[in-house]
């Protein structure tokens, strides 16, 4: 027997050693863990104990030796043994429970790393329910939210005990262990309905087909028991019971919502439903005896809200299914927001929620008929008929009139708030999705939709309400005052729907210019009313020669005493100049005034949210006049410094002004320069990734860096610097990626020497990482801006970006099957080949080395892949670029050339077709890229109907110098032929063309002829 090699085999036995010491240890630490703390959970006891401290110098060691002990066997054993221990401290049960909840998100699931073996899981699902005694509320409820996490990962087949446990210890008797049951049955069912697997709803609707009418008997009987309480007086067993309803309801709801695919055919969820509205009452005109200071109130109210969050979720989830409560939902909701029912018992929140309930059944698509009514579905036309039966003309009215002049009302709270606080009031106003939250917002809302849907009805019931208001407000009549500006603030809520029925013109210079002349203290709610109707108006219906006239009075009124009027007279403003109608011209004698005066209300306000506001205002002024701006902006270019200091704490205001400097530079132009000691580290910060601001900033940093670099006379070293950013912006590789592509070529355009220089090798590195994990628009990005390197610098370019080259040149070789990268491959190698030969025949060595080919085969299979893919590329440009590169080969002897020629003479017969214009005059042909520096810069457009840029420029002169667009293709082709002919002499020449189609030859002749 052959003895082992000494070496190998003690390397061997010790390895095995070492594992198996490593095996022994962590065995024999995992048993002593565990026997520690199954004899004395002291230990963990002791270190959450000091992981609860508000010593830092306890409480992280403390958290070190918890965090060790998370992956540890029997440790979550030892948690449950602490947090049910009711002797034990509150704050250390608290922290075992949320350390006991954040293990099972991590090590619960099987393939999780480390995760609890089957039987500990076992032995801990079973302790979480065996009791529900825990007295302290906020403990309770993290025990039931944990069980709902462990529910949802094993219920019902790992854990099909658990609901037959909450349902029975939801029975007892015991009102502590009745209630803990009851608050973990509902966080249960909360967390398995929002499961959306298929397999996961159906065992979802199993169950709540087999619980529902438990649930249902549940909440009837604790809803009885609390009415009955309530009217004999019993407080606190009135609370217990209405908490208990409260949680069934809960239930219900996510069982009625989630547990059926068609409630419509189940008589148990359709019952509740009906119920609700019932119970609703019930609860409603049991509030009318509780004041405000009621122990019971607050839980009314929100089992109030919950009944209509119960209606609006299921009209949501099953509007077909809701069609037999369309009738009555209409009817409460109504009766109780628009008519005296509700008078005493109604509150906001239920009042908001009354209003998106009509919304919802007045907008709902399934309750509208199609354009062709008997197409339409039987249920869908049965709701559209109950819709029609309800909102009867008298109901309509009512509505409308309750709104406009109820709900619209600004309260006494609201006029307080304005001259306490006026920009909390002016932004207050603003508010995006309040409507959902808010009464008077969602009443607006709620009109918008009624009139839209029944403006024929509504129409002559507002111009009615209009009418009886023309003319003059006494000053001193405050509710007449009020209630125009309602009637005002309804028009400009309809103006769409009202434009053929109101002549806003007339109208605006009959009264509403006169109104806005109106100085007077208790005027200005008018004046803030009026200016906001125009604004209303002024994209909808507003002719052109009063925008002069519009133009004076927001002048007037952005130097108003009231700062609310300022702030809407300067929205207004925005809506008239970003209008599609706006005309510069009528604009510009105005221009300076309201600059200053924005500028003045910019600095005036102090609240981030007002300053905002503004800055876009500001943002759009410039951007419309754009170039014209450039003589009034010194003030705002000396303040912005300041604003950005001083918002260092607020990122969206700082998002506002990064957006006012991007129309700033876009109107400074060239003279933007002038402003780089501060702009420049506004785009150094908010394109650093290592800065935490970039996460709000960066978007808008980017897009300045951009505008910045199109606008530069010349890239500063200061501007240069700016680009050690990149690296790490392309490593996010990102949805920025596009953007900075833009920003690199823009280097490249400005500043190619220097900036190839000391970022080319860099850069070169980036890409290369990039396209190992990029899209195939990624990829055409990347090679473009290559391409542009290899235009702009073609003696450097090549040299620098030499490692991306060859997998462009394999990748044509192998015949790249996406079009438009194919093309892209193409166009970079047609640069290589047309402006450095050297370049191309280095390349051309590298392959043939790296495929053990000669490099004539490897040029033949080029040529011969570019023949046949020609059709990949369909800009002119390149098409040109790829001709110019093919015919460049010639003049040449090598057979290999040769071979291709009529390949290489169709790629350019067919160029030829898509640049040559024929000059019908002159009979002759004319290569249309070829681009003439005769017209000025400045008679110039961009693509977007601008003047120039600084790129825009810098982009024309790289273009004249562009073979593409300097060479005549005409021309080039002619005078290699014939260089090739003078090579080969007429024999040879002919017998070479000889190996063209003659109708191609006949083509090419043509183009050819006069030469």
């Amino acid at each position: 027997m052959t003895s082992p090699d000494p070496g190998e085999g003690h390397a061997g036995s010790c390895s095995s050693y070492l594992r198996l010491r490593a095996h022994s240890a962590e065995h024999i630490q995992r048993r002593r863990f565990l026997m520690d703390l199954n004899s004395a959970s002291s230990v963990v006891l002791h270190f959450l104990t000091q992981a609860s401290s508000q010593d830092s110098s306890v409480l992280k060691p403390a958290e070190e030796q918890l965090k060790q002990w998370e992956t540890q066997p029997g440790f979550y054993t030892v948690l449950l043994n602490i947090f049910t221990n009711h002797s034990l401290d509150i704050n250390v049960r608290w922290l075992a429970v949320l350390y006991f909840k954040n293990g099972i998100d991590r090590y619960w699931r099987r393939v999780a790393p480390n995760a609890l073996s089957d039987g500990e899981k076992a032995t801990l699902r079973a302790g979480l329910i065996t009791n529900f005694n825990e007295p302290v509320n906020q403990i309770a409820t993290q025990i039931a939210v944990l069980i709902a996490k462990v529910a949802r990962l094993d219920c019902p087949k790992q854990w099909p005990e658990l609901i037959p446990t909450l349902i029975d210890s939801v029975k007892v008797q015991d009102d502590l262990r009745q209630h803990r049951a009851l608050l973990t049955f509902y966080h249960v069912t909360k967390t398995l309905s929002s499961k959306r697997l298929a397999a996961d709803r159906k065992l979802f609707q199993d169950l709540a087909s087999e619980i529902y009418s438990f649930a249902c008997c549940l909440w009837n009987h604790h809803a009885d028991m609390f009415l009955q309480q309530i009217c004999a007086g019993g407080e606190p067993a009135a609370v217990s019971s209405l908490e208990r309803a409260l949680l069934s309801l809960k239930v219900l709801r996510k069982l009625t919502v989630h547990g059926y695919v068609d409630p419509l055919q189940n008589v148990e969820p359709m019952g509740f439903l009906h119920a609700v509205f019932d119970r609703l009452r019930q609860f409603l005109e049991c509030s009318r005896g509780i004041g405000a200071e009621h122990v019971c109130r607050e839980r009314m109210e929100k089992i109030i809200i919950l009944f209509t969050k119960v209606l609006l979720d299921f009209l949501d989830q099953h509007p077909f299914a809701f069609i037999p409560l369309i009738q009555r939902a209409l009817e409460f909701a109504v009766s109780y927001v628009f008519t005296e029912a509700g008078d005493g018992i109604v509150f906001e929140r239920f009042i908001v929620h009354c209003m998106r309930l009509i919304k919802m059944i007045v907008k709902n698509d399934s309750f509208k008929p199609s354009k062709n009514f008997e197409d339409s579905k039987t249920e869908t036309i049965n709701a559209h008929q109950i819709k029609m039966s309800f909102f009867t003309y008298p109901t309509l009215t009512e509505i409308c009139r309750r709104l406009v002049t109820h709900y619209f009302l600004l309260g006494e709270e609201e006029r307080i708030l304005w001259d306490a606080d006026p920009e909390g009031f002016a932004v207050e106003e603003s508010g995006g999705d309040s409507w959902k939250y808010s009464l008077r917002p969602c009443s607006e809302v709620l009109f918008i939709d009624i009139f839209h849907e029944y403006s024929q009805t509504l129409t002559p019931v507002l111009l009615d309400m209009v009418h009886t208001l023309q003319g003059p407000t006494p000053l001193e009549d405050l509710n007449a005052l009020l209630i125009k500006e309602t009637v005002y603030n309804a028009v400009g809520l309809a103006a769409f729907e009202l434009f053929d029925s109101v002549d806003f013109d007339e109208w605006f210079k009959s009264q509403l210019l006169g109104e806005l002349q109106i100085t007077h203290e208790r005027y200005k709610l008018l004046r803030r009313r009026v200016i906001w109707l125009i604004g209303q108006w002024v994209s909808v219906k507003f002719k052109a020669d009063l925008r002069p006239p519009l133009y004076e009075v927001i002048l007037s009124l952005l130097q108003d005493q009231d700062l609310v009027v300022r702030i809407e007279t300067a929205t207004t403003l925005k809506l008239a100049v970003d209008d599609f109608e706006f005309r510069i011209d009528q604009f510009l004698p105005y221009l300076e005034s309201t600059f200053s005066m924005l500028f003045h209300l910019l600095q005036q306000v102090t609240e981030c949210d007002t300053k905002m506001q503004v800055l876009h205002v500001l943002s759009c002024v410039i951007e419309r006049v754009n170039m014209q701006i450039r003589p009034f902006i010194g003030s705002l270019v000396q303040y912005l410094p300041l604003l950005w200091k001083q918002s260092e704490d607020h990122n969206m205001l700082r998002c506002a002004i990064l957006t006012t400097l991007i129309h700033l530079v876009k109107g400074l132009g060239g003279d933007s320069q002038n402003v780089y000691p501060f702009l420049l580290p506004v785009i150094q910060l908010s394109t650093d990734v290592s800065q935490p601001p970039h996460i709000y900033l960066l978007e808008d940093g980017l897009e300045l860096w951009v505008v910045t670099l199109e606008n530069c006379i010349s890239v500063t070293p200061e501007l240069l610097r700016i680009f050690q950013n990149m690296s790490a912006l392309l490593e996010l590789n990102s949805e920025n990626l596009r953007i900075c592509f833009k920003i690199i070529n823009a280097y490249i355009f400005s500043a190619s020497p220097e900036f190839l220089q000391i970022y080319g090798s860099s850069l070169c590195l980036s890409f290369l990482e990039v396209l190992k994990d990029i899209t195939m628009e990624g990829q055409v990005q990347v090679l473009k801006v290559v391409e542009n390197v290899l235009m702009v610098n073609p003696d450097v370019g090549p040299q620098i970006f030499h490692a991306l080259l060859p997998p462009v040149f394999r990748g044509i070789i192998e015949g790249e099957r996406y079009p438009v990268v194919m093309s892209t491959y193409l166009g970079v190698l047609g640069r290589v080949l047309l402006q450095n030969k050297g370049c191309f025949s280095s390349l051309l060595n590298q392959m043939s080395q790296e495929c053990n080919e000669e490099p004539d085969q490897i040029l033949g299979n080029v040529i011969e892949m570019w023949v046949d893919r020609m059709d990949n590329i369909t800009q002119p440009e390149r098409r040109k670029l790829s001709a110019l590169a093919m015919i460049s080969l010639m003049p040449s002897v090598n057979s290999v050339i040769q071979d291709k020629f009529c390949g290489i003479i169709n790629i350019c017969v067919e160029s030829l077709h898509d640049v040559m214009t024929e000059d019908p005059e002159t009979n002759t042909y004319k290569d249309c890229l070829v681009m003439s520096d005769i017209e000025p810069l400045e008679a110039q457009v961009n693509e977007n109907n601008e003047p120039p840029t600084e790129e825009d420029k810098r982009k024309r002169m790289i273009a004249l110098r562009d073979p593409v667009h300097a060479v005549s293709l005409q021309h080039f082709v002619y005078e290699k032929l014939k260089a090739q002919q003078e090579l080969l002499g007429d024999e040879g020449f002919r017998s070479l063309m000889e190996t063209v189609d003659t109708e191609i030859v006949k083509q090419l002749q043509e183009f050819l002829q006069g030469f």
